[in-house]
């Protein structure tokens, strides 16, 4: 029996009209407001026929059959534009990031190539973030450490709503975010974690010289990576959100590993 028991901070942030007080300890999906929407239609490859024309002046018609086509009718390979997969309504400069570390155009970037591309607009993500990131944004039916078009779009939107809770709560603008201020980001994000693993987070990320954990944005990413990653997890197994449930030994480690061995 793996439980759990959610554990109102001591000190929760002050009520924000634009950002509701969340269900606890964790909340159900709000409904999306633009449900998850298909890859762009790709036209079915038209294939030409081969109908018999006249043919020069003889009464010998033109060979059929057999792949034979006269040369005007042969028909055109139609490649797919990968890119055509963004969901509608993305903004060029996402395209445009992909475009340019997807060098083979092969509609896939991997870790390398994302943080080629996160680079720019962001900032150069450890390789640790960005390996739990297509770990949690990677398509389901994707086994490779890679994402695609709509993927990478989640993505650069996931990363600017934690970039504005990181701004939020950064409350003294020094760039990094301490254990308190850890604290009320996540529980603004509607994960109300109990003090002991909050501290075990926080000691993540000591630098060992004695000093209070603090968190880069980059850390803040992982960190908040982690603990998203974990609670989605463990709601699958918990439908009714009372906090509790029961898995084996092969499903928690299945759940677990995941999370510990990104490096």
């Amino acid at each position: 029996m793996a439980s759990y028991t959610g554990s109102t901070p001591s000190a929760p942030p002050a009520p924000d009209p634009d950002h509701p007080r969340v269900a606890y300890p964790y909340q159900p999906h709000a409904p999306p407001t633009n449900p998850s929407l298909p890859y762009a239609p790709i036209n079915p490859t038209q294939s030409s026929s081969s109908s018999s024309t006249a043919y020069g002046s003889g009464p010998t018609p033109p060979p059929q059959g057999y792949g034979y086509y006269p040369y005007h009718q042969q028909p055109q390979p139609q490649q797919q534009n990968v890119y055509s997969l963004f969901p509608p309504g993305t903004h060029p400069d996402v395209i445009r990031s992909f475009q340019m570390v997807d060098r083979n155009q092969n509609g896939y970037i991997e870790e390398r190539e994302l943080q080629e591309a996160l680079a720019w607009s962001y900032q150069k993500f450890s390789l640790r973030t960005l390996r739990l990131l297509i770990f949690l944004f990677r398509s389901s039916n994707e086994s490779s450490c890679r994402i695609g078009p709509k993927e990478f779009a989640d993505v650069w939107s996931c990363l600017g709503q934690w970039r504005a809770i990181f701004e939020r709560f950064d409350r003294d603008r020094s760039g990094k975010i301490d254990a308190v201020e850890l604290r009320d980001a996540l529980y603004s994000l509607g994960y109300a974690l109990p003090p002991p693993v909050l501290q075990v987070l926080i000691s993540k990320y000591d630098d060992g010289s004695g000093r209070k954990g603090e968190l880069s944005f980059d850390s803040f990413v992982e960190c908040g990576m982690i603990v998203k990653g974990l609670t989605e997890k463990f709601k699958e197994k918990d439908p009714r959100y009372t906090g509790s449930a029961t898995l084996s030994y092969d499903t928690f480690m299945s759940m677990i590993i995941p999370f510990i061995v990104s490096d």
